[in-house]
């Protein structure tokens, strides 16, 4: 993954060489599940690098969490690869298709991420506290999402969505003053950052 270490470094993010052993680890693991699971459609190794990339990219200017919680993990993105690059953070992803969540647990065990709790269920059955970012990609349309996790944010709590082309539409329909999240935008990828104080909808 040569080309993954230096995409990152050219993006002013500096891993250590346990998370790209971590990463060569979980794709070969994830390739080899997928022959029999098929948990996704993307998982030639030029996918896997993207989804790598797009996953830990919002570490350049978000606020590092203590505690942050991943709606519908699927395959590991973002919130495995999060929690390969924070280990510090305490990560828990939340998936309700029982092969994705015996994956996820797979590789948990596997590269001994002590910092992770995989929960198989919707998010909208999980009572969770002290919630410092809330993260999901692809999943649902904003406004919804953020309705599904109105239980277990707090005014401190920070939200952070992987979103495409439909972004504009969907900001259209929050009540978020504009000062209070950020649109950072690479390709096709939009990350919507939803910073503290900004959670009325």
């Amino acid at each position: 993954m040569n080309n993954l270490k230096n995409t990152l470094k050219n993006a002013h993010l500096d891993f250590d060489e346990l998370f790209y052993e971590n990463c060569e680890k979980y794709s070969a693991s994830l390739k080899q599940w997928n022959r029999t699971h098929n948990l996704t459609g993307a998982c030639e190794d030029a996918d896997i690098e993207k989804n790598i990339i797009d996953s830990v990219y919002p570490l350049t200017f978000i606020s590092t969490p203590s505690r942050l919680v991943d709606i519908g993990t699927g395959a590991g993105y973002p919130g495995l690869i999060l929690a390969m690059a924070m280990r510090d953070t305490y990560c828990i992803l939340v998936e309700p298709r029982a092969k994705r969540v015996a994956f996820l647990n797979y590789v948990k065990n596997l590269l001994k991420l002590d910092n992770v709790e995989i929960v198989q269920d919707r998010i909208e059955n999980i009572d969770l506290d002290k919630i410092d970012l809330i993260t999901s990609r692809a999943v649902s349309n904003t406004k919804f999402l953020m309705e599904l996790t109105q239980h277990i944010h707090s005014k401190s709590t920070q939200y952070l969505f992987y979103k495409g082309s439909l972004l504009a539409n969907e900001l259209e329909d929050l009540k978020i003053k504009h000062e209070d999240y950020d649109v950072v935008n690479v390709d096709e990828r939009n990350y919507l950052y939803i910073k503290k104080g900004s959670h009325d909808i």
